[in-house]
C-alpha cells in the first residue's frame, strides 16, 4: 500500500512521521503486574483489589468488586501504590482492557492484572488510555498472541507493547478533544438516566391513580387478568431451530434480552428471529395479534418475573409466541393497545407476579395463577390520556438516546482520525 507524503509505514500502522513508536517501557516510568496472584478477599473494608472483569471500555467497573484488608494491601502494593494517572490493563480475557485508577479509592491488582505508570515527560496519561482502547494498538497486542481474545498475554506482551507516541503538546490536545467527548456522553447519559427515573416515578403515580390528569375524576374497576384476557401457551423451538428464514418467532430470551416493552411486526422485522415451519402445525393461540401481551413463564430472577412485550401487528404478519411464554388475548375492549404498553409496568404487578411466582433457582408463574392478578381499569379516555402522556417522555428519551448514540459514533471515528494521526490537531 502506497504511504503519503509525511507519514509512514510501521508495526502500528501508518503514522505520521514525526510520530514515534515506542514500547510501553519506554513510554512509561514503571511497568508492574500483580504476579498472577490475588490478596485475601475481606468485607467491609476501603481497600479494592482490581479484577479483569473490573476493567471494561475504558471504565472503572464497580460490579462484582472485591476488597481486602489494610495489612495485605500495603503488602500487595509494596512494589507500587496505584496513583491517580496510572493505568490498569488486563492480560487475560477479556485481554487489553484498560481504565485509569480511580479517583478517591484505594486499589491494588488482582490475578492477570498489570499497572502502566506514565512518564510526564514523554506520555500524557489520558492520552496513553485512548491510545491502548484503540482498534491499532489493540490489534498490536492480538497479533502477539495469535489473534485470540480468549487467552492470556505473558508479562512481556504488555510490557513491550508496541504504541504510537506523538510529540507531547500533540498528546495533550488530542486528550482534551477526547476527554470532551467523553464528558459530553457522561452528561448525555445521566441525562437519560433521569429522565428514566421520572418516567417510572410517573408510571407509579398514573398508573396506580395517586396522580390524576387534568379533567379525569371517578372511580377506576379493578379487574383480574382472567377477566380482561384468555391465556395460553407458545409453540416450543430452541433457539437453535430459528434462523433468518421463516415466520417471526418469538423466543421468551428476547424478552429478556429487550428493554422495550413493546415489539413491532412492521419496524423490528428484519430483527426477528425467525422459525421455517409449516404455519398450519401452530395452533392459532400461539399466533400472535395485534395487541396481545406475551408474558415469560420463567426468570432467573426478580427483575425478569414480570417481563412481557405488547405486540403490534396491524398488518396481521404471521408471528409466533415462543417456548416458556404465556399469551394474553384481551376477552374484552376494556384496555386500549397503547395503555397495554405501560400498564403492567407497576410494582404492585411486579410484586404479584413475585407472590405467584414458584421455584428456587428458576421462577416461574402459571397460566394457572396468572388470571389471578388484579388491575386497576381506569376510562378508555383517561387511558389513552395517560399513554399520549408517557408515550411523549418514550419520545423524548429515544431523541435523548438517539442523539447520545450519535455522540458515541462520532467519538469513535475521531479517535480513528486523532490517533492514528490521520487528522491532525497543529
Amino acid at each position: 500500500m502506497e504511504v503519503k507524503p509525511g507519514y509512514k509505514q510501521t508495526e502500528v500502522g501508518v503514522i505520521p512521521e514525526d510520530w514515534e513508536v515506542v514500547t510501553a517501557t519506554q513510554a512509561c516510568d514503571l511497568v508492574v503486574d500483580c504476579k498472577n496472584r490475588t490478596p485475601p478477599f475481606v468485607v467491609d473494608s476501603d481497600y479494592a483489589v482490581v479484577r479483569t472483569p473490573n476493567v471494561r471500555d475504558g471504565q472503572f467497573v464497580l460490579e462484582d468488586l472485591r476488597f481486602t484488608d489494610e495489612a495485605s494491601y500495603y503488602t500487595w502494593t509494596a512494589r507500587a501504590v496505584p496513583q491517580i494517572g496510572d493505568i490498569m490493563i488486563t492480560r487475560e480475557a477479556p485481554l487489553g482492557e484498560v481504565c485509569a485508577v480511580p479517583k478517591g479509592r484505594k486499589v491494588c491488582l488482582g490475578q492477570r492484572m498489570m499497572l502502566y505508570r506514565p512518564s510526564p515527560t514523554k506520555a500524557n496519561s489520558t492520552y496513553l488510555l485512548y491510545s491502548l482502547i484503540s482498534l491499532p494498538v489493540r490489534a498490536n497486542l492480538l497479533r502477539k498472541i495469535g489473534g485470540s481474545t480468549v487467552g492470556h498475554a505473558k508479562v512481556d506482551d504488555i510490557r513491550f507493547l508496541q504504541l504510537p507516541l506523538p510529540p507531547l503538546p500533540e498528546q495533550r490536545s488530542i486528550a482534551t478533544v477526547l476527554s470532551d467527548m467523553d464528558a459530553l456522553l457522561g452528561t448525555l447519559d445521566q441525562l437519560i438516566a433521569k429522565k428514566r427515573d421520572l418516567k417510572q416515578a410517573t408510571i407509579q403515580q398514573l398508573l396506580t391513580g395517586k396522580k390524576r390528569l387534568p379533567g379525569f375524576v371517578g372511580e377506576w374497576d379493578v379487574k383480574t387478568f382472567g377477566e380482561l384476557f384468555s391465556f395460553s401457551g407458545g409453540y416450543s423451538a430452541s433457539r437453535d431451530q430459528l434462523s433468518s428464514n421463516g415466520y417471526c418467532y418469538l423466543h421468551y430470551g428476547d424478552i429478556h434480552g429487550s428493554s422495550k416493552t413493546f415489539i413491532d411486526t412492521r419496524i423490528d422485522f428484519q430483527d426477528i428471529p425467525k422459525l421455517d415451519i409449516p404455519i398450519k402445525q401452530i395452533s392459532s393461540n400461539s399466533l400472535l395479534d395485534d395487541g396481545d401481551v406475551v408474558f415469560v413463564d420463567a426468570s432467573e430472577d426478580n427483575e425478569g418475573a414480570s417481563k412481557h412485550v405488547v405486540v403490534m401487528n396491524e398488518n396481521n404478519i404471521p408471528f409466533i409466541s415462543g417456548l416458556h411464554t404465556i399469551v394474553a388475548k384481551s376477552k374484552t375492549g376494556e384496555l386500549t393497545h397503547e395503555y397495554k404498553r405501560y400498564c403492567f409496568q407497576t410494582s404492585a404487578i411486579r410484586q404479584q407476579f413475585l407472590f405467584y411466582a414458584v421455584g428456587t433457582k428458576v421462577l416461574g408463574i402459571s397460566k394457572t395463577n396468572i388470571p389471578k392478578l388484579i388491575l386497576p381499569v381506569p376510562s378508555l379516555p383517561e387511558q389513552a390520556a395517560i399513554a399520549t402522556a408517557l408515550s411523549d417522555m418514550d419520545t423524548e428519551l429515544a431523541a435523548l438516546e438517539q442523539r447520545r448514540d450519535k455522540t458515541r459514533a462520532l467519538k469513535q471515528g475521531m479517535m480513528q482520525e486523532l490517533l492514528t494521526g490521520r487528522t491532525r490537531l497543529l
